[in-house]
């Protein structure tokens, strides 16, 4: 099983969709977090330890990563979503280009 996580600024939109979309997958598990000291669940060292491969959605989560965890992002994949925060929860356009970023980078079979 690949473990995802999944890294925006207050752990309120954008990464709880990502955790959510692919929550069922039968391939990966996933976590969501925040770099924000304000964030619903702010990211962890364990966060980072557990991750296989870490999903930001903006360049400035993956410099708040490597501010943060130097040294523990030396062998991580992180990749940049590039995904601005103009989304709720769960909204359809949102859920559509997380999904096919992942499963692109993935090559994920169907669900």
């Amino acid at each position: 099983m690949t473990k995802l996580l999944f890294i925006c600024s207050r752990n309120q939109w954008r990464s709880p969709t990502g955790e959510h979309i692919f929550k069922h997958h039968p391939e990966v598990v996933a976590r969501s977090a925040g770099t924000s000291p304000n964030a619903k669940k702010t990211v962890s060292v364990n966060d980072i330890q557990w991750a296989d491969v870490i999903f930001v959605m903006e360049h400035k989560h993956k410099q708040r990563l490597q501010t943060r965890f130097t040294r523990l992002l030396n062998y991580k994949d992180i990749q940049v979503l590039d995904i601005p925060d103009e989304y709720q929860y769960m909204d359809a356009e949102l859920v559509e280009l997380i999904t096919l970023s992942v499963d692109d980078y993935l090559s994920l079979s169907s669900r």
